[in-house]
């Protein structure tokens, strides 16, 4: 039978770099994380709420969101290009930031700009989640946020003129699972930051 290639060499440690600085700034994807879930809930708590408030609030979650990006590319040990991440992060901030200085912009536009936000921020964890596939068990967590933001975004571009509520109910389910995921994941990490130490 023959040895798998990614098996360690007897009374040696296995080596997983990506893994291993990604867990030491597992605290940043439990915020981002937090950040979604408490965001999700908000859509559903706040009686009343218009698609304008909420794409309102999205860009504030994109913002910091976008923040958090940056600071992963400057820190670096994520399996992503630090180039790509500044990107996300880029196109976060702006996104929280054109909804704040352009506030007579229609929601479709903002919208559709959340959306393509969404999609790259999904590619991006989707390709960090395959080139981490042979150093931890839990990149199906990555994977599946992903994937649920690249749909999230395409769900927008198909249908940006679903009714208010309809949007709302999307977005809000969109954060808290995507929350959810995230936290998982960062629980994993943090898991094998702590053996690591």
């Amino acid at each position: 039978m023959q040895a798998s290639p990614y098996a360690a060499p007897p009374g040696s440690v296995r080596m997983r770099p990506i893994l291993d600085d990604l867990a030491r700034n597992w605290w940043l994807i439990l915020l981002r994380g937090v950040l979604a879930v408490i965001f999700g809930v908000l859509t559903f708590v706040w009686p009343g709420i218009t698609l304008v408030t909420l794409v309102i609030l999205y860009g504030a979650f994109a913002f910091v969101d976008g923040v958090l990006a940056i600071a992963a590319a400057i820190r670096g040990g994520f399996p992503a290009p630090r180039w790509w991440l500044a990107l996300v992060g880029v196109f976060g901030i702006a996104a929280g930031v054109l909804t704040v200085v352009w506030p007579q912009i229609t929601a479709l536009v903002l919208l559709l700009f959340i959306a393509a936000w969404a999609i790259a921020t999904g590619v991006m964890q989707i390709i960090g989640a395959i080139k981490m596939r042979n150093e931890i068990e839990g990149e199906w967590l990555l994977i599946a946020s992903g994937v649920l933001s690249v749909i999230f975004g395409l769900m927008i571009i198909a249908w940006p003129g679903a009714g208010a509520l309809a949007m709302v109910l999307v977005i809000g389910s969109f954060a808290i699972l995507y929350g959810i995921l995230m936290i998982g994941f960062s629980l994993r990490l943090r898991k094998h930051a702590e053996v690591r130490i």
